[in-house]
Formats: structure tokens, sequence, C-alpha cells
């Protein structure tokens, strides 16, 4: 993450195997992961921005040496409280190949606001020679993509444990309690102070994961809090328009016997 927080959630670079005994189904599945309180849940919810500014830290610094969010575009950014000229620098610390000429010349340029954010690899096959042949996945819609979705997340994150006694722990995999199998291939990417957040929040395990959950659940549903309050509105529109025409009916059949 700048190894692979792959917050991975992802992790889900899915790997498992390995059990307690030789009846041990591999595919069993993990534990349910637990529910935490989330400020975006709920009708009325919505994303808390300093949280999702620590989140973005959290990927920067610990996921996106192997996690891409290419679906997200810098911009984006402007959306959760980065300011323009935060946002231009944070683009311009990446570069992109571009064909600037009808000859197809192609040359590196500093990124720019309106450039999707930049894969930390050029191919597939560059990315599982780095990374022991695990594709790694883009983290873009992860929230989406997982069952239990965030929920999930943050156990996975906070999951990582030694494995038990008997457990048969395949080379390079790491025992998680909410994996599917128990082992993944992807090493646990967050641990107390693993980074040390702009605003002065105490950097825990705990925090780290909720903040980069939270900014993972935004990525892939930037609209979130746009929809609640479309919803909010029909709903209360519907409810105008039901008592006005419970009150007409009641009117046009008043003199009714």
């Amino acid at each position: 993450m700048k190894r692979l927080i792959l917050i991975s959630v992802a992790a889900i670079a899915l790997f498992s195997g390995g059990a307690w005994g030789d009846d041990y189904d591999l595919a069993a599945e993990a534990p349910r992961a637990p529910a935490q309180e989330w400020s975006f849940e709920g009708p009325f919810g919505r994303f808390d921005r300093a949280q999702l500014r620590r989140g973005f830290q959290v990927y920067s610094e610990l996921c996106n040496g192997c996690h891409a969010i290419r679906h997200l575009y810098y911009r984006n950014l402007l959306e959760i409280g980065f300011t323009d000229d935060e946002v231009e620098a944070i683009a311009a610390e990446y570069e992109i190949e571009d064909v600037p000429s009808e000859e197809g010349e192609m040359f590196s340029r500093p990124a720019l606001p309106s450039d999707n954010f930049v894969s930390p690899f050029t191919n597939e096959k560059e990315v599982r020679a780095n990374n022991n042949g695990v594709l790694p996945p883009d983290l873009s819609l992860i929230a989406k993509a997982r069952t239990g979705k965030y929920n999930y997340l943050y156990a996975l994150l906070t999951g990582y444990d030694e494995e038990p006694e008997g457990f048969n722990l395949m080379e390079g995999m790491s025992f998680n309690t909410y994996f599917p199998g128990y082992q993944t291939a992807m090493p646990q990417p967050l641990d107390d102070d693993s980074v040390e957040y702009a605003d002065g929040t105490e950097a825990t395990l705990d925090q780290e994961a909720r903040d980069v959950v939270a900014f993972l659940t935004w990525a892939a549903s930037p609209e979130l809090e746009e929809r609640k309050r479309l919803g909010i509105k029909v709903m209360l529109f519907m409810l105008i328009i039901t008592a006005m025409l419970y009150a007409l009916k009641r009117r046009i059949w008043s003199d009714v016997h």
C-alpha cells in the first residue's frame, strides 16, 4: 500500500486454503461480519467529510501502491472537502501517458483533476509479477461487491489474527477470521499508527479501518446523499398528494348519503 491495504478489502484477492483437520470444508463461510454504526446509514444518513478525507489519506498512503480506484476522477475529491488547489496538487503527483500529436507520439504529463485516478500498474501481468501472481482488485466498487458491504470490509481489515493451533496456513497467506476459508493472500494492511493523520486524529487500527471503509463506500456511491435527499422529497410529495386527494374525496362525497 504503498503496499497493500488492499484494504483490500479486497483481499479479496482471494485465496483460501488449508484448514483444521482433513475433513474441514475450505468453502465454509466465515463468521458473519458484525454490524457497525456508520454516519451514512439510514434515510437521513450523511458522510462525515472529515472522515472521508482521513480515509483518502489511508488509501493514498497504504493502498494506492497495489489497488486502483479507476472509476473515480481526481475532481471528485472536491465533493469531500478538498480545495481546487489541493486536488490539483494531488493529481500532479502522478503521471499519465498521453498522445499529443496526430503522429501518435507518446509523452508523459502530470495528471489533471479531470483525469481518472492513476492505476499503480500499467497492465495485469505487471500487477501479478509484483504481487506473487495475485491480482489486487480495483476498489472503486468494492463496497458494493461483497456480501455485508462496508461491515464486511471493516471486519476484514480488523480480522487478522494468529492462526489457531492445528490450522494449516499455506505459505504466503495470512489468517483472517472473516475471510472465506480463513486465509487470504493480502497481508495485514493496517495497524496502530500506520498513518499520521493530517487533522491530528489518533491513528488506531479501528480508526484507520473505519475511515478507509467510509471513503471506499463514498467512492462506490458518491451520489448516495443526493439519492436520499431526492427520496425524502418524493416521500413528502406523496404524503401531500395523498392528503389532498383524501380531502378532495371527502368534499366530493360529503353530500352523498
